[in-house]
């Protein structure tokens, strides 16, 4: 597959303004004005008037279907490939939830090796909401060494269904993790659910004044309530990261509103990201709150909330590396999240109106024209 896209408006994500880009394969071998190639079976794409931009990364997705609170009726299904594609997703973490039992770690790491095959980038974080985790393997060790897909643990703190550990432990698993990537050659991070309880962010500091490095303790969830949002600001003004998740329930009007206040405090752009929570349950509740149905959460609100960003007059730039140059440095995905020579070929192609039109995913159009053209193996 080799493809010439020609007369594209480029971010990378910062504006490089009209490029031609180059894809051979999976892989972007050049970027320049007006390039001139003759290549065996070279396909050209004029992108004159199209916004192109890196694929967006979401870190927090159920992939084999969220909920179950309300019995084995309210479990929600599995995601397929033409959702993540739809709204421009081409590399996510797959994550697990409340139900560790009907949800097993084995089945989140056949979906993320079943969607790695069928055409995006997909990792995992091993665990769900409880402690001590639930692993792959004998380990959290082993299965950062073992598992190249897994980057880290998931766990709930400050949440009426986590476990509640101790500070104590916490630090011990945190440990654990990290030196399990030093074995594997990774990092490590602990992924971490935040609740409204009251008490998770004060462990947090606990554990960096006992000397831990706070680069692997990361919280999501932070936007949900006003004070767990107050205390992830103070953790990030101490060079924590933060994840404001795009879905579900949030303490703002919009999530939107809580990235641009977290910009407000002088947070450092670079610690922030955003993250849909997709394929998690979303209650729905008549006016005496009693709740009447579920629905099923989307993974295109990170794309709306971008775009809610960028109608505000947020410079496209900064909206952009919420959701990929930020999401790819924090997690250390390596060659993703920017339009570079020798970075994977994920991109997407938006009108001037930032209607998506269409989406390349290491090097396979998916999309084209707004009409999926690849789609998951059970697909119609």
């Amino acid at each position: 597959m080799v493809y010439l896209i020609k007369n594209a408006c480029v971010y990378t994500p910062d504006p490089i303004g009209q490029c031609d880009i180059l894809v051979v394969n999976d892989k972007i071998v050049a970027i320049a004005k007006d390039l001139s190639v003759v290549l065996p079976e070279l396909e050209t794409i004029d992108a004159k008037g199209l916004i192109v931009t890196p694929g967006l990364i979401d870190q927090h997705i159920h992939v084999t279907g969220g909920g179950g609170e309300g019995g084995p009726k309210t479990r929600t299904p599995e995601i397929v490939l033409s959702e993540l594609i739809s709204c421009g997703t081409t590399s996510l973490v797959g994550v697990s939830g409340t139900d560790s039992v009907t949800r097993s770690i084995e089945n989140l790491l056949a979906k993320v090796r079943a969607l790695n095959e069928e055409g995006v980038s997909a990792w995992m974080y091993t665990s769900n909401y409880g402690f001590p985790p639930t692993t792959l393997s004998t380990s959290v060790k082993s299965d950062l060494l073992l598992v190249p897909e897994v980057l880290g643990v998931k766990i709930a703190l400050g949440d009426h269904r986590s476990s509640f550990p101790t500070t104590q432990e916490v630090l011990h698993l945190l440990t654990d993790i990290r030196v399990g990537g030093m074995i594997a050659g990774k990092t490590g991070f602990l992924h971490i659910h935040n609740g409204s309880v009251p008490g998770a962010f004060e462990m947090y500091d606990e554990i960096v004044a006992k000397g831990f490095p706070i680069r692997h303790i990361r919280p999501t969830h932070c936007a949900r309530d006003k004070y767990v949002f107050g205390k992830a600001l103070e953790f990030a003004q101490k060079g924590g990261r933060i994840d404001i998740t795009t879905g579900g329930s949030c303490c703002f009007d919009s999530p939107a509103d809580a990235v641009q206040k977290a910009w407000e405090a002088g947070i450092d752009e670079s610690l922030i990201t955003m993250s849909s929570d997709g394929h998690g349950s979303v209650p729905r509740f008549n006016d005496k709150g009693e709740m009447i149905g579920l629905g099923v959460g989307g993974v295109a609100s990170n794309l709306r909330d971008m775009k809610v960003l960028i109608s505000r007059g947020v410079a496209v730039e900064k909206a952009l590396k919420l959701l990929t140059k930020n999401v790819a440095r924090a997690l250390e995905l390596k060659g993703k999240g920017e339009i570079q020579k020798g970075y994977s070929a994920d991109l997407c192609f938006f009108d001037e109106n930032w209607n998506l039109q269409s989406v390349m995913s290491k090097g396979v159009v998916m999309m084209r024209d707004g009409e999926c053209i690849v789609k998951g193996t059970f697909e119609e």
